[in-house]
């Protein structure tokens, strides 16, 4: 028989068995009920996935590593009771998540001093941790199982090399390091630190949930197996780190071939007794997706073609190695073992059993078959709705294991206090329990769990419209056409190049019009619009959509709706052959708009969609004003900070912002505001920029003020990917960034853009530094033609009610730049004139060579779309100085703003 490690030793300086430890499951559980929380609120929370990935990983299965490998290293060496007693098991515990708490709040908060202690902390605690490992085994009587052992230590030594890399991550390195360090540091932690203890405890815990007996070959392949495990991560995480991929490759099938050695020693038990309970179908389905994730890691490194692109989409295969094999592993494991651990006899683990297992097989169904369709290229709508039944299969452990504790004390006390029952030959005692503890498969859970699972696939498209923005959308008109009874089908793919192919099909009048979208552009989303009723969900790569037309008797044209796509040339047209011309279309809308195919659809604004009231046209409206307590863009120019490295995270998102006053629209930003945050260095400085995509299409970031090849930095990321972007800031200037996805005239105009300054050297201080961004907004979803308003940093006439201030006599210094993104800006202070002007790298008047002369002096700074330079003049009285585009159409539109002079 395996030793039977649900049924511990009393851990040294512990209470007798059954007796509480407060540190042994709460902090856990709390870890776990974090990472629900912040599943449900996710679209509120910064850096939502990462913390649901790091409450888990590093929270809830450190912290049960930590516990449980303690506990089974007691269970099979019984060493004298004065080492590594409660006490210190508590302090070890205490420094474990505080370093996590550093870690999570330190790297969504750039605060690398707090992720480095934490990290600190965190290597510390496991460290500790593997030396009273290391001194119970020394402590031992020689016995079976030491490789058990052995396991726990070689897991606790790879933790620190993951804390350390984890450490340089939030750091910050260029794209291609980035992208190494990032795989190095997920195979270390998940399949080191979680792979390898798992690993080991399973040779012992898995014949024990089965309660058979175990493989006898077991022990002998985990000492073979331990080995090609450690050297085959080794080499996985050298081969990362140095960007051989085929050096990493070969250290990923070498520890899969060391895995399934030692994993055959699983096989025999559980063909002598097959899975019964909930815990034995969690740990085994929990293991089975450890195998896949594995192989997805292989395949990738395999097949892409560079380091870089194996990272991009790697959210497929955290998903399966953190909820697929951590989370079930964990929740099968404690599903067992709580039982054990509490104590109070067979009756009592016979009541905690039957709690673990409530709705067991239910909650295995809807766990793992969602997750597995969640990885096809199914639509969004219907991936959100299996993910959500993922979600609810695992947060239902939770009150599981809440009542389930609660009647297993209940039970244990009942016990306790009832009188002892006569001993029992122990042979029938495990008879008896046999035939308790084994129930019949339960088929009612199996249903009930695929329906659930059936629900949430019927459902998903109806999601869809909701996540697309066109719920309630009217119907299309009918076509006077007679039916022919037949059926068009045509594949159509969504390419790269902003292009359907084939961009056309030709349809029999009267035919049904059957069209199968796929989308093959991994840097962005796309659909297929006719109409309001005829239209795709917006696919990412991978996925395919079917798209029921109807009946056509007319020519028809359908589009991409993602802003700006229309635009590029993203359009698809079905020509109908006997039927009449799209322009000959006498349906019309109950509203009285023209029907598909007019140009007049949708307000006739050159609209690529259809237009949602917040981004539909406006123009600006003279009798409404700011508030006086407007919380304006702040155009300081925030101050130089010490370090010669700038580390920033510029997240993207869709945020509804008043870009003038009583009109609202859907902003695309960086770091929440539009324009982006200004960066300010010194010539010779390193920026390293994290591009996080949070936003619903693809995106991309150019910095003007960096020098290199755009190829990878400045390419558009899908949403929930991230780059990093890493210059060196080697010539003076106010440089602009922007997003360089096309069409960049669309994504510039919706707010994706910002300044970096970099002072010129010597440059003198002024008393007070301002940063204006002149741009341009339109109204509806085309930038042709005027634009709707003009702003300085992103709203119309705001700094008209939050007026800038100075005082007689300062030097006041206005950086400026255009980042239009068509229109020219010609900079002016009305009742200023300029002493100094500085243009695109060059003092045009003034400065340490006194250009001009002592008494030259300049009116406006003239700039084009992105230019950039400063000017500086001091106020002779005070007085309320309006500043302007004096390119006054533009100015009038709210380019405009006052300086309060005192």
């Amino acid at each position: 028989m395996s030793p039977d490690l649900s049924s511990p030793q009393p851990a040294p300086g512990a209470r007798p068995k059954g007796g509480g430890w407060a540190m042994r499951d709460r902090p856990g559980l709390l870890w776990m009920i974090s990472a629900v929380i912040t599943a449900v609120v996710h679209p509120f929370v910064p850096d939502s996935t990462w913390l649901m990935v790091h409450m888990v990983a590093l929270g809830a299965l450190t912290h049960s590593i930590m516990v449980w490998s303690t506990h089974f290293t007691v269970s099979l060496l019984k060493n004298r009771p004065d080492i590594d007693v409660r006490a210190t098991q508590n302090r070890r515990l205490v420094l474990l998540h505080l370093g996590i708490i550093g870690v999570l709040i330190g790297v969504p908060t750039t605060w690398w001093w707090l992720t480095l202690l934490g990290a600190t902390g965190v290597a510390v605690a496991v460290v500790w941790h593997g030396w009273q490992l290391l001194r119970r085994l020394r402590g031992a009587l020689p016995g079976r199982f030491r490789v058990v052992v052995h396991h726990y230590l070689a897991s606790a030594a790879f933790l620190p090399v993951g804390a350390t890399l984890g450490v340089l991550l939030a750091r910050g390195y260029p794209q291609e390091m980035h992208a190494r360090m990032t795989l190095a540091h997920s195979l270390v932690n998940v399949l080191g630190w979680v792979g390898i203890t798992v690993a080991g405890t399973l040779i012992t815990l898995w014949p024990t949930i089965l309660r058979v007996r175990m493989d006898p070959a077991a022990e002998k392949r985990a000492t073979q197996a331990l080995p090609g495990l450690v050297t085959g991560l080794s080499l996985a995480v050298v081969g990362a780190l140095a960007g051989w991929r085929w050096v990493l490759l070969a250290g990923v099938l070498g520890y899969l071939v060391a895995l399934l050695w030692t994993g055959r020693s699983l096989l025999a038990p559980a063909r002598a007794k097959p899975p019964m309970h909930f815990a034995s179908w969690s740990v085994a389905a929990g293991a089975a997706w450890f195998l896949v994730g594995i192989a997805m890691i292989a395949w990738r490194v395999a097949t892409a073609p560079d380091m870089t692109a194996v990272t991009i989409g790697y959210g497929r295969v955290a998903a399966v190695l953190i909820v697929g094999f951590g989370l079930q592993v964990l929740c099968g494991a404690l599903s067992h073992l709580m039982p054990a651990v509490i104590g109070g006899g067979p009756k009592v683990v016979r009541v905690g059993i039957s709690a673990f297992d409530r709705l067991g097989m239910t909650r295995i169904v809807i766990i793992n078959v969602p997750l597995a369709l969640a990885l096809l290229p199914v639509p969004s709508g219907t991936r959100v709705v299996l993910t959500a039944l993922v979600l609810i299969g695992l947060a239902a452990f939770i009150p599981i294991m809440l009542t389930g504790i609660t009647q297993l004390v209940a039970a244990r006390r009942e016990v306790a206090a009832s009188t002892p029952a006569p001993r029992r030959d122990p042979e029938l005692g495990r008879a008896e329990a046999a035939r308790v503890l084994d129930p019949p498969f339960p088929r009612t859970q199996l249903m009930a769990g695929v329906t659930l699972v059936a629900l949430a696939l019927a459902a998903g498209p109806t999601l869809q419209p909701v996540l697309d923005g066109t719920a309630g959308a009217t119907a299309a008109p009918a076509t006077s056409v007679e039916p022919t009874g037949e059926t068009t089908t045509v594949e159509v793919v969504a390419q790269e190049d902003m292009s359907y192919s084939p961009s056309r099909v030709e349809v029999p009048a009267g035919d049904r019009l059957v069209i199968e979208l796929t989308s093959e552009d991994g840097s962005t989303v796309h659909d297929l619009y006719f109409d309001d009723e005829h239209q795709t969900p917006r696919l990412t790569k991978g996925e395919s959509a079917t798209l029921d037309v109807g009946i056509v008797g007319a020519d028809r044209e359908g589009w991409c709706t993602v802003t700006g796509h229309k635009a590029m040339g993203m359009t698809f047209d079905v020509e109908v052959i006997g039927g009449a011309a799209a322009d000959d279309d006498p349906s019309e809308s109950a509203d009285g708009r023209t029907g598909p195919g007019r140009h007049g659809m949708h307000g006739g604004s050159g609209g690529d969609g259809p237009t949602s009231g917040d981004d539909a046209p406006f123009a600006l409206d003279p009798s409404r004003e700011w508030p006086e307590d407007l919380d304006a863009y702040d155009p300081v120019l925030p101050p130089l900070g010490d370090g010669a490295t700038h580390r920033v995270t510029l997240r993207v998102q869709d945020l509804q912002v008043e870009v003038a006053p009583g009109v609202t629209q859907t902003r695309w930003t960086f770091g929440d505001t539009a324009p982006g945050p200004v960066l300010h260095g010194r010539v010779g400085d390193e920026f390293v920029v994290t591009l996080v995509n949070d936003g619903s299409i693809g995106h991309s970031i150019d910095f003007h003020a960096g020098a290199l090849a755009p190829d990878r930095p400045m390419r558009t990321i899908a949403p929930g990917e991230e780059l990093t972007y890493t210059f060196t800031a080697e010539r003076a200037g106010i440089w602009m960034y922007h997003c360089a996805t096309a069409p960049m005239s669309t994504h510039i105009a919706k707010g994706m853009h910002g300044a970096v300054v970099i002072e010129p050297p010597d440059l003198p201080e002024a008393d007070r530094s301002y940063v204006l961004t002149a741009s341009e907004i339109h109204g509806g979803e085309s930038t042709d033609g005027a634009p709707a308003v003009t702003t300085f940093n992103g709203r119309a006439f705001q700094y008209d009610a939050d007026q800038l201030t100075a005082k007689v006599g300062e030097r006041v210094r206005f950086w400026v730049l255009d980042a239009g993104p068509d229109g020219p800006l010609s900079f002016h202070v009305i009742g200023g004139q300029f002493d100094t002007v500085w243009e695109e790298g060059a003092y045009r008047v003034g400065g340490p060579d006194r250009v001009g002369g002592q008494d030259t002096g300049s009116q406006a700074l003239g700039l084009l779309p992105g230019q950039g330079g400063f000017v500086e003049l001091t106020f002779p009285e005070p007085g309320h100085y309006p500043f302007v585009n004096h390119v006054m159409t533009a100015g009038e539109k709210g380019a405009h703003g006052i300086v309060h002079v005192r």
